[in-house]
Parts: C-alpha cells; structure tokens; sequence
C-alpha cells in the first residue's frame, strides 16, 4: 500500500511541475539551490541535477566530494553483461563493462542532459538523459528522475530510472547488484559506522570499522547491515549518514588518503546495495535519506523515520 502511495505521490508532483518555460527556452540555471537554515543543498543542472553540495548552513564546507563525474551523490544503475567495446570508444579504464547508466556524466566528462527542473522551496525535482559511464559520449537510452525534500537536517530522496533500450548486446534479465545510491562523502570524514549485530532498533552500540582503500582491490563489502545505515565522520563525530531501508548490504571505504576535501581526488565513499534485475523495458525506484549530524543524533533520527515508515 505505502509503494502505491509514493508512486502517487511522485505522478502528482510531476503532473503539478509539467514542462517548464525555462527547459524550454534552454535557459537553464546552472545549479538550484536549498538552505532551511540547518542545510544547503546544491543540485548540479549541469550534470544531470546531482547533489554537488551539502552543508550547514552558513559554513562554506561542503561535505560531498565532486572531483570528476563519477563522484557527487548520484543515480547509477547496472544492467545486462559486461562487454569488451574498446572499439567502439569504450574507455580501457573501464572495459569490460555493463550497461550503466550515470546520472553526472560519462568517464569522458561528458555530462548527462536536463530534461526538466523545478523548485519549490525545500522540494526540487530533476530529470535527465543518462550517460553510459563507459562509453565516450553515449547517452543511455533511459531518463532518470529526483525529486528531493529538504527538511532540517535530513534530506528524502526518491529516485527512479525509466529503461527503454534497444541494444542486443548486453542481454536481458540479469542479476546486478545495484548501487542504491552511490554516495561520495569527502575523504575528512574519515571514521566509518554501522550497526551490524542482530539486536537493530535497540539502541544497542553501534561499531566503527576499519575503513578499507580501493587501492587494496575494492571496496569494503557489509553484508550484515541490519540497521540500514553508514555513516562517515569526522573525529568529532560530525558527518553524513546514509540510510536505505531496503538494503542490509552496503559497500564502503575510501579511495586516496583521509583529510582531503570536495575537490580532492581522494574521497570516502558509502552505497546501499540490493539484487536487482533492470529489464530492458522498466521503470524501478526506491527512496533513502541523507543525514548531516552527530553521530548520535543522526542514529537517533534514522529510529524515527523508520516508525514513521510503518
């Protein structure tokens, strides 16, 4: 009953936006902006609408690292067989390689399209063509959708992907684990947390954990996540928390060195992950949040919303 809900929810608030004057007359801002006072949030219009920026309000630090296209926090989806294209300007970084679609960009820097924005006050909403990350100047053929709502300290985000591909090449009806989303704290927030025992909800202690490099061979896998959630902070427990009820797995750890900021090719790095298939022809969504905080607090918070999910 609750999906049914959101999905009406998400028809009436496209419905109410329609297609704007701006989308229309290419007169696209480069970014839209939120801040309640406790955050600003940043969506990046000209790369897809991403998340580029998250912070507290008043301070210039931004908590979401933005190096290159593949970082922010974004929409990426994977689906079919990974695929040897070289030939056919598949980047030699990222071959062989599955069809996925990026909501920022390819590997190339070449930058998703916006189909459609709009804001009003703390809820915004963004569609794009995709990128194949891949793939030198392909979009996908596909739209992905955000619509954010910025409330305190606590960012809801819904997202969903629209496929409707063509190819023959990747196949149809394969398990990938998704990326639900991928999320690119800044390197400064280098202390790793979760709650993994079988007592959730309970308030029972939460563990830090040694925050694998990507340079050892990839990220850090949790498969025992059984509150939702990670978060990466700093030494004086103030970070980001990312929480997806759907997932118990998470991937996580950090690429360079810790202390670096927005820009820095270093970065942390947390993504709820779950099994999916993404069939040529589908639409599939879900729903997380975003927590700026206390350690403490945000833990505090995530036991809220759940109750209020019910």
């Amino acid at each position: 009953m609750r999906s049914i809900f959101i999905l009406f929810a998400l028809l009436s608030f496209t419905v109410c936006f329609g297609q704007t004057d701006k989308q229309k007359n290419n007169s696209i801002p480069k970014e839209l902006i939120a801040d309640n006072g406790k955050l600003i949030v940043k969506f990046d219009l000209t790369r897809g609408g991403a998340i580029s920026w998250i912070s507290i309000s008043g301070s210039q630090r931004s908590f979401v690292n933005i190096a290159d296209e593949g970082r922010y926090i974004q929409q990426s989806y994977y689906a079919g067989k990974s695929l040897d294209r070289k030939a056919e300007g598949q980047s030699p970084s990222w071959s062989p390689w599955a069809w996925n679609p990026i909501q920022v960009g390819d590997a190339f820097r070449n930058r998703a399209k916006i189909l459609d924005y709009k804001q009003s006050k703390d809820t915004l909403y963004v569609k794009c063509i995709p990128m194949q990350w891949d793939m030198n100047n392909r979009p996908a053929e596909a739209e992905i959708e955000q619509w954010s709502f910025l409330r305190g300290n606590i960012l809801t985000i819904r997202n969903r992907l629209t496929c409707h591909r063509t190819d023959e090449i990747y196949g149809d009806s394969l398990i990938r684990n998704q990326e639900l989303p991928a999320v690119y704290p800044i390197s400064a927030l280098k202390n790793l947390y979760t709650y993994e025992g079988n007592a959730p909800f309970t308030n029972a202690p939460y563990k830090k954990l040694e925050v694998k490099n990507l340079a050892s061979g990839f990220w850090g896998r949790y498969k025992e996540v059984s509150e939702n959630w990670m978060a990466f902070v700093d030494d004086a427990n103030l970070g980001m928390l990312v929480y997806n009820p759907q997932c118990t797995m998470f991937l996580a750890g950090m690429a360079g060195e810790p202390g670096k900021e927005a820009t820095s090719t270093s970065t942390s790095y947390i993504a709820p992950i779950k099994d999916e298939i993404l069939y040529k022809n589908s639409i599939y969504e879900y729903e997380y949040y975003i927590l700026i905080g206390s350690l403490d607090e945000m833990r505090e918070q995530i036991y809220k919303i759940k109750k209020n999910l019910k």
